[in-house]
């Protein structure tokens, strides 16, 4: 870009963030495959956080393709597709593609700087990218005139210009919602495995005048352990722990890990309440992840404040009890305070408070903002004479507090926030809890029916949908080191195997009748302790329309305590329960050596219903997705539709399942009875006979014509038919019904590098069905970070150029080479060359 002689450096600046402030990224349309530019294409001035500083709120963006065909029109032709109804009087026009991320950038709570990095605190401002870090100092100066990596936030700033008896200057609120982990409320809640919350925002006071600038920061996130809420959130909390506190436990130390290495010290304000059984549930959970941090804990203090009970009936006088009780830690603390006129740090920050109610929102905006106003009046009180009236100062200060409570609700909840009157005057009026009441019906009615829309298009902004490519500025030297360390992975990488049981079981409602489990889950004495356990139950309640419309997870609870005491019963390696899932009657859960918890991430989980065309889950399917170092696992337990006859209806709901198992950001997966004469099939049985009656089974042939389960395979099946027994003996049916035996409970897996050693049955009586398990080994590709990087490092040390610093613009999709990597014990190695199997996606469960 050239400027045209004559211009103000002022109107340059304005210019250049207009027009170059950018994004890029692919449309997650398959029919999109373009590259897009976003260009800023109007926006408002805040103010000056600091001289020379100013922020601006985004107000309009466009998107232009840079790679295909895309009009630039908001209304541009649709593809044919009689299918498909578009808004809009013309049925052959369509919306641009990235309208709904237009919309997104355009909700006012983007914001900028052409002069300085925003996203990070006035005490931590450092490199952030990796392109530009490459640079040299003059290049950096040309690629920043182009304004073509401009920090973009999303959160809150807010800017007044204040003047007291002795000082003028800018008072300003910023807020920075992280990306890591952005979304909405009911779709992102707690932790992932690499650390990240739900609604981390790190928030930040600053004031600043010619002479000097104060910062004080304080952060907010969800509670950082594996939790969710699923179906209708209306009165109480419906919380659900969704991963054992055991495996938790890696991932709740990185994110103290990344706190403590970030603040130093970190102050925990937990105010979740003590009445409403998820809340205390979730307080609990969190308290006991805290007390297990090991030598981190130096680092890390707690205080429990129930603020709904201490602030009921209006007593908000209650909140300075909390203040003066960690009092001690604000003056520790201290705050940011830089010297002008000397450019001297004077002092800075040295430990942060981390606020989190149940959404981070209300309760926690109250409790920041007054930890803000004592950090503000502390600094007054050293600057200007005792008895100056500083009230209007803080007047304002309460005012862009509640502003930003307003915003960060906006963005999470699709509501302003609730309790903001008592951030602005410090109590509440009968017409702001009338307010409140509004704001709690219309976030029911958005997080409820349109949160799911919502999450969509901002992980497609974020570029974190699966089906979603990279796009980075073209780095020559770069490009060239990639390709040599692709070239020499086996330097950095090793082969390493990992044993895996699977078993399905039927249990037709029952609870465990004291049957020992060790034949099914230790049946294979080659492998005492294998590296996972992956367990499908199915019928674990009685299909009543009572359990349909409200499943009970008592029993599900029941066989947990049973499988649990069971493989740890022997000693040796510890297992924990790494997730646990449950629809209606199918039940899926996965357990892990304690410690290989650490190198298993982004654990998901997925269902889908078949039964009543869809609507209610008597049948259907439960998915678990994870990845283990560099590989992805995907583990499927299905209950399908019974019945000899009922042979399409069964490969119906495979299509059914296969298609419509959806995971977070796109991600997907890639039973049958025997066509034989009842009394024909118990007499092959009586010999013996398997092989003959295996010839005539469903599943089979639905495989063998490509009907269903097309790309999965099974292992030779060497026992007796599993359904169906009458309950407590070894006679298959003899009621009235006279059901003919039949294979129903299977194991099937798809993929490459996986390797079936083993396909049995136990011999248990509780229910109908026998159980079915089987033993696989996963050859897999372990990734040895350190070594990786210390060859990356050598390879630019090596390397004579330097990058171009051109702002080239390169799409970079991916190379389909998949990484695989997980980590096994090194207690033995089995040979198991010549089996011709192969790898990734284990499907268990009920097949008929």
């Amino acid at each position: 870009m050239h400027y045209a002689k004559g211009k103000t450096a002022k109107a340059r600046a304005r210019e250049r963030c207009i027009e170059w402030s950018n994004l890029l990224l692919p449309h997650p349309k398959l029919i999109w495959s373009d590259t897009f530019i976003a260009f800023v294409t109007g926006c408002i001035k805040l103010g000056d956080i600091r001289p020379g500083e100013s922020v601006y709120r985004i107000l309009a963006v466009k998107f232009f393709s840079l790679t295909g065909n895309t009009p630039d029109e908001d209304m541009i032709p649709a593809p044919h597709n009689p299918d498909t109804y578009y808004e809009g009087d013309d049925p052959t026009m369509m919306p641009h593609p990235c309208r709904e991320l237009e919309k997104v950038l355009c909700n006012g709570a983007f914001f900028f700087s052409p002069q300085f990095d925003l996203t990070r605190s006035i005490q931590t401002r450092q490199e952030l990218l990796t392109f530009r870090s490459h640079l040299d100092e003059q290049e950096r100066e040309e690629l920043d005139s182009g304004g073509l990596l401009v920090h973009i936030i999303q959160g809150y700033v807010g800017c007044q210009s204040f003047k007291t008896a002795t000082t003028q200057g800018q008072m300003s609120v910023i807020s920075r919602l992280s990306s890591k982990r952005a979304g909405t409320r009911y779709n992102t809640r707690g932790i992932d495995d690499n650390g990240n919350v739900a609604n981390f925002v790190e928030t930040e006071t600053v004031i600043s005048n010619r002479e000097w600038c104060f910062s004080y920061t304080q952060i907010r996130g969800s509670v950082p352990v594996f939790w969710e809420q699923q179906g209708l959130q209306l009165a109480s909390h419906k919380i659900q722990l969704s991963r054992g506190a055991e495996a938790t436990k890696p991932a709740v130390r990185r994110h103290f890990e990344e706190l403590i290495q970030k603040y130093k010290d970190v102050h925990i304000l937990d105010l979740l309440g003590t009445k409403d059984q998820g809340e205390v549930t979730l307080s609990q959970e969190y308290k006991s992840q805290v007390e297990d941090l090991g030598p981190l804990l130096k680092h890390v203090h707690t205080t429990k404040f129930d603020y709904h009970s201490q602030v009921k009936g209006g007593n908000y006088d209650q909140l300075q009890g909390l203040l003066n009780h960690v009092r001690g830690d604000c003056e520790r603390y201290g705050y940011f305070y830089h010297d002008l006129i000397s450019n001297t740090i004077v002092q800075t920050q040295r430990g942060v408070f981390r606020t989190n109610c149940l959404d981070c929102l209300d309760r926690t905006n109250v409790i920041q903002s007054n930890l803000s106003k004592e950090a503000v009046e502390s600094l007054f009180h050293s600057l200007v004479p005792q008895g100056s009236r500083i009230g209007a100062l803080m007047s304002m200060h309460s005012e862009l507090w509640a502003n930003n409570g307003d915003l960060l609700s906006k963005i999470y909840t699709g509501t302003g926030a609730l309790k903001s009157e008592v951030t602005r005057s410090g109590k509440m009026s009968f017409a702001s809890m009338l307010g409140d009441a509004t704001k709690s019906l219309n976030r029911f009615v958005i997080n409820n029916f349109q949160d799911k829309d919502r999450q969509e298009v901002i992980d497609i902004l974020l570029g974190k949908m699966a089906h979603q490519s990279p796009v980075a500025i073209h780095d020559p030297v770069h490009d060239s080191i990639a390709s040599e360390m692709s070239a020499r992975m086996g330097e950095y990488s090793q082969k390493v195997q990992i044993d895996v049981f699977v078993g399905s079981y039927n249990l037709n409602g029952k609870l465990p009748s004291g049957e020992s489990l060790d034949d099914w889950l230790h049946f294979d004495k080659d492998v005492p302790e294998p590296d996972m356990y992956v367990i499908g139950f199915q019928e674990i309640v009685k299909l009543t329309a009572r359990q349909i419309a409200v499943t009970d997870e008592n029993k599900r609870l029941i066989w947990e305590h049973e499988i649990e005491n069971t493989i740890n019963r022997r000693g040796g390696s510890r297992y924990v329960q790494l997730r646990s899932v449950q629809l209606v009657g199918a039940a899926l859960m996965i357990y892990v050596k304690e410690l290989n918890a650490p190198y298993i991430r982004n654990v998901e989980c997925a269902i889908k219903k078949t039964g009543l065309k869809g609507m209610a889950g008597n049948k259907g399917a439960v998915a678990i997705r994870m990845d283990y170092y560099e590989t992805s696992l995907c583990l499927v337990t299905s209950h399908l539709a019974s019945g000899q006859e009922n042979l399409q209806e069964r490969n119906d709901d495979f299509h059914t399942i296969d298609g419509g198992i959806a995971f977070a950001r796109g991600r997907n997966i890639m039973s049958h009875e025997v066509d034989m004469e009842n009394d024909q099939i118990r007499a092959l049985v009586s010999q013996g006979n398997y092989f003959e009656i295996f010839r005539c089974d469903q599943l089979k042939r639905s495989i063998d014509y490509g009907e269903a389960f097309y790309g999965y395979k099974e292992g030779i099946i060497a026992f007796a038919p599993t359904y169906r027994y009458d309950i407590g003996t070894d006679n298959y049916d003899t009621s009235e019904k006279y059901r003919a035996p039949a294979w129903t409970d299977r194991i099937l897996y798809r993929g490459r590098g996986i390797y079936q050693t083993s396909y049995e049955r136990a011999e248990f009586r509780t229910s109908d069905h026998r159980p079915v398990m089987s033993m696989f080994v996963l050859e897999l590709t372990m990734l040895d970070s350190e070594a990786k990087g210390k060859m990356e490092e050598a390879l630019y040390r090596k390397s004579s150029s330097k990058p171009i610093s051109n702002g080239a613009l390169k799409y970079k999709k991916d190379s389909g080479q998949e990484l695989e990597g997980l980590l096994v014990s090194s207690e033995r190695s089995r040979d198991i060359s010549g089996l011709g199997y192969d790898r990734v996606s284990q499907s268990t469960g009920k097949w008929r």
